[in-house]
């Protein structure tokens, strides 16, 4: 069998930074959720973003709703979602007892649609927050959705959990709203193995929201709890490893770069392909180098062809308003999400590939155009 290739799996620096952390929490018996691996990675991460406060968490996903108790969001409460993401992304709303309203994307962006998004806001007037997300690693038009957003006075929550790295302006995603979030799951471009992280300038409510993962624990010598708590933090052996893997975000960042660049290369001006969008404003971490498909070669050929050669590849996110669970809610837009879902192919991103291996992978896409 031939080795696996992965789309995008977790390792540890070359360097081994990690280590220096993790030893210590060990050396010192340190390994709760608590201690100076998560106050140092969250001061570093807000440092890195450029944001005042950040609160270390056990998902992005316990981020995402945080964000959402923060901003005030309750049963009954509309809540706008883009449609083209993952189910953690919406997951929350329902968390809240709260009705997400999911927006389509747009081309230009692969992301959320401000014309759309306009639209939902004109129709449902009373949303309470909209969460916006960096699809692959690749900016929303945040100029626009900000401004749409202040002027109807909804809370904005960046979902960046793919897109740590990705800067919009010169500025980085995740630091344009009232709360941004992060993930350093297992296939992200920097990992804990599992984790997340809560930024926002409101100091007051950070505060609060890591009141709230700490379960909600009062300030008394007995247990005591007055509000609703969640068991959401990161241990600090995990902050650990999340600390190490922050001294070679900008490596990891180069390298995806390098694996977008070289199959746009390669496979760019095979017929019907179209890959994923650049603008003037937006530096992508390329977290997933994708490629639409509008020919006789479809996606699922490439999928097949690459899994033959145990080679890891997907579709793009199948839109939240196809799936059973959230069709029954409201959809906002013209079905660019579904066009990109049918046509969209996600190809081997591991930052761990080396050029054989991107070769291999290219050589076999191009073969099925020969046919």
């Amino acid at each position: 069998m031939n080795k696996r290739i992965f789309l995008s799996s977790p390792h540890m620096s070359d360097e081994g930074y990690e280590m220096e952390y993790v030893k210590e929490a060990f050396d010192t018996n340190w390994i709760a959720p608590l201690g100076e691996n998560v106050n140092g990675f969250e001061r570093e991460l807000a440092e890195k973003v450029g944001s005042r406060a950040a609160v270390a968490l056990s998902s992005g996903t316990a981020a995402i709703h945080l964000a959402l108790r923060a901003a005030g969001v309750g049963e009954g409460d509309i809540v706008f979602c883009p449609t083209l993401t993952f189910s953690a992304t919406a997951n929350p709303i329902i968390y809240q007892n709260a009705t997400p309203v999911f927006i389509d994307s747009n081309y230009e962006t692969w992301n959320m649609c401000p014309k759309a998004l306009e639209e939902a806001l004109k129709k449902y007037p009373e949303v309470k927050a909209v969460i916006v997300v960096h699809l692959y690693g690749l900016s929303a038009d945040m100029d626009r959705i900000v401004e749409l957003c202040k002027k109807h006075n909804v809370v904005l929550i960046e979902d960046a959990a793919e897109s740590l790295g990705t800067y919009y302006k010169g500025k980085h995603t995740g630091t344009f709203g009232d709360y941004g979030i992060f993930s350093f799951n297992g296939n992200k471009i920097i990992t804990t193995s599992g984790g997340g992280m809560l930024v926002s300038d409101n100091e007051e409510k950070m505060a609060k929201a890591k009141f709230w993962a700490t379960q909600s624990r009062d300030q008394a010598r007995h247990y005591q709890h007055s509000e609703l708590g969640f068991n959401y933090r990161m241990s600090n052996v995990v902050a650990g490893i999340g600390r190490g893997q922050l001294k070679v975000l900008e490596q990891r960042v180069d390298k995806k770069n390098y694996i977008y660049e070289f199959y746009k290369r390669e496979l760019g001006e095979l017929e019907g392909v179209k890959f994923m969008p650049s603008n003037d404003w937006d530096a992508p971490n390329y977290w997933l180098s994708s490629m639409t498909l509008n020919g006789i070669v479809r996606p699922s050929d490439i999928f097949d062809a690459l899994e033959a050669e145990n080679i890891e590849s997907r579709p793009v996110w199948k839109p939240m308003h196809m799936q059973p669970f959230f069709e029954k809610y409201d959809f906002i837009g013209a079905g660019v999400s579904e066009k990109l879902f049918e046509n969209g192919v996600c190809l081997p991103s591991d930052t761990k590939m080396s050029d054989a291996d991107l070769t291999k992978i290219v050589e076999i896409i191009k073969g099925l155009w020969c046919k």
